[in-house]
């Protein structure tokens, strides 16, 4: 059996692929990093470390990568897998579409095998939006046939994995949590089911679950930690929270996409209270470092509409729920300048030139007319004249 991952980065390498090799397939990493494949391709193997105190390892075997440039090579793989899948970041999955639809294309010229492909990506509706992608590039004649053959199911991925920092560059450490949950309505009869794989008829409630809990809480903590100091604050979200303001501010946004949560899905209130403590455990494991800059990247992606910290402010909304906690957070993530990152410093460039109130609106969705958007800034100045970091920074 042969699985094609693309992405051999950590999580590609320390949750998808040890996962798929622990099922007994043949993982073939497809990958642009020249030392990355070779590495792959010499060892055949790399070690998995759990961060936790027993450091336990686990060697996963039979691998090797294929160069993302060798699209023949790539496409060639496909046709003769049973399940492709990819944690690569959403906004990379249009540059993958076009090997992956070829070796569909390939694929059907051989057999009518069904083959699963599953995005494993921090987004809602990945698999969807690749299968959108993908079938742009198909041959009109395929397309159909490939809606029969070809599945794309969507899925939800919950994993923490730090900044590595090891000699060995394909060794990989992650915490011991992970989830992988799967639509099972969306895949074709007789499918083998992936152990450690949960199954789910109904997978947008996992989805949002994941991504207004584990993002959201995540995010927040960093961005209160980062506006506590900057870079010369707080360095990773462990040493962050153990500070009680940050921990209050993360508890308290996570109660409030909780009473969202709660409410739209029916998730019991017991059992989630008890899924964000185990969170909030998470976020403090000592044997983690993961770095508050690195939790905090990409700001403008985390405040669009249909991520986690807008989405579940304007659902809240709708249902009636107060949210002073997440508008907290959407005002501390404004004022991440964080300058080695490009979106940070893009954000800070259009509060210089536009205005808070004008950068508001274009990346959160939400117009001057919205009161939500004036609360924002109220929210953003309070945070930018209370702390020592952000006095005086950014717009007026």
């Amino acid at each position: 059996m042969k699985a094609v991952h693309f992405g051999g980065g950590n999580i590609g390498r320390g949750f998808i692929g040890l996962l798929l090799s622990q099922a007994g397939y043949r993982v073939e990493f497809v990958d642009v990093n020249d030392e990355l494949v070779r590495l792959l391709q010499e060892r055949g193997a790399y070690t998995v470390r759990l961060a936790n105190a027993e450091a336990e390892e686990t060697v996963v075997q039979n691998v090797t990568a294929i160069h993302g440039n060798e699209t023949e090579r790539v496409a060639q793989a496909i046709a003769e897998a049973e399940v492709v899948t990819t944690a690569v970041g959403a906004g990379v999955l249009k540059h993958i579409a076009g090997a992956i639809a070829k070796g569909i294309e390939r694929r059907l010229a051989l057999s009518e095998k069904p083959l699963h492909v599953i995005a494993c990506e921090n987004a809602i509706g990945a698999s969807t939006r690749l299968k959108q992608l993908v079938f742009e590039l198909l041959p009109e004649g395929i397309r159909e046939r490939a809606e029969r053959f070809v599945a794309f199911p969507d899925a939800a991925v919950d994993r923490i994995v730090p900044i590595q920092q090891h000699e060995d560059r394909l060794a990989v450490t992650v915490e011991p949590f992970y989830e992988w949950v799967v639509d099972r309505s969306a895949m074709l009869d007789g499918y083998r089911e992936i152990p450690g794989v949960h199954y789910v008829d109904r997978l947008q409630p996992y989805i949002e679950r994941k991504l207004f809990t584990v993002n959201t809480g995540h995010c927040t903590a960093a961005y209160h930690a980062y506006a506590r100091g900057g870079e010369n604050g707080y360095r990773t979200i462990q040493e962050a929270m153990g500070d009680p303001s940050v921990v209050a501010e993360v508890r308290g946004a996570l109660g409030e996409t909780g009473a969202v949560l709660t409410r739209q899905y029916g998730f019991d209130e017991a059992e989630h209270a008890k899924y964000i403590e185990n969170i909030l455990e998470r976020f403090r494991n000592p044997f983690l470092t993961d770095e508050v800059v690195r939790v905090g990247r990409s700001p403008i992606r985390k405040l669009s509409p249909d991520e986690r910290l807008v989405r579940p402010l304007t659902i809240a909304r709708e249902l009636g729920i107060e949210t002073p906690y997440l508008i907290k957070a959407i005002a501390a993530a404004l004022l991440f300048d964080y300058p080695e990152d490009p979106e940070a410093k893009e954000l800070q460039q259009t509060l210089r030139e536009l205005g808070v109130s004008e950068a508001v609106a274009r990346y959160t969705g939400l117009a001057e007319s919205d009161p939500l958007h004036a609360r924002i800034l109220d929210s953003y100045e309070t945070l930018k004249n209370n702390n020592p970091h952000t006095k005086g920074s950014a717009a007026r």
